[in-house]
């Protein structure tokens, strides 16, 4: 193992490198002075949004089912009338009801349409305005 020690003939030339260093150095200084002069900004948009008003949800009404069977017995919600005179009786207790219910009519096919008829024009002499006829859900597959 030989030792190479170096000539003394180049100690003499000059460095052609420059040194950046200190440069680099300066640099970084000069951009961490340059952001923090900087002001901050924020980005916002200024919009007119409207103001929401809290209402209470809406209450859903009472369903009222009045049923018409073949015999023309006439049933509220399930349970059968004497008479004409109670069906009225009932109509105008749920007339005054706030919100007023819903009537949900049900004849029967068989049932005569004099009978329909006469619970319709009670309703709506007794001023009952949400009133629906259901069973023609077979017709409308037809």
């Amino acid at each position: 193992m030989a030792i190479h020690f170096a000539d003394g003939a180049d100690d003499d030339a000059p460095i052609m490198d420059i040194n950046t260093t200190p440069l680099i150095d300066v640099m970084l200084v000069l951009l961490v002075m340059l952001i923090i002069t900087i002001p901050v900004q924020l980005h916002a948009v200024n919009l007119n949004l409207p103001v929401a008003k809290a209402t209470p949800p809406p209450i859903k009404p009472e369903v009222i089912r009045i049923d018409i069977d073949a015999r023309n017995v006439v049933s509220w919600n399930g349970q059968p009338l004497a008479d004409r005179a109670d069906l009225e009786l009932r109509m105008a207790a749920a007339a005054q009801q706030t919100p007023q219910p819903e009537i949900h009519l049900r004849p029967d096919r068989r049932t005569r349409y004099k009978a329909v008829a006469e619970v319709l024009v009670s309703a709506d002499r007794l001023g009952l305005r949400k009133l629906g006829v259901l069973g023609n859900e077979s017709l409308a597959a037809r």
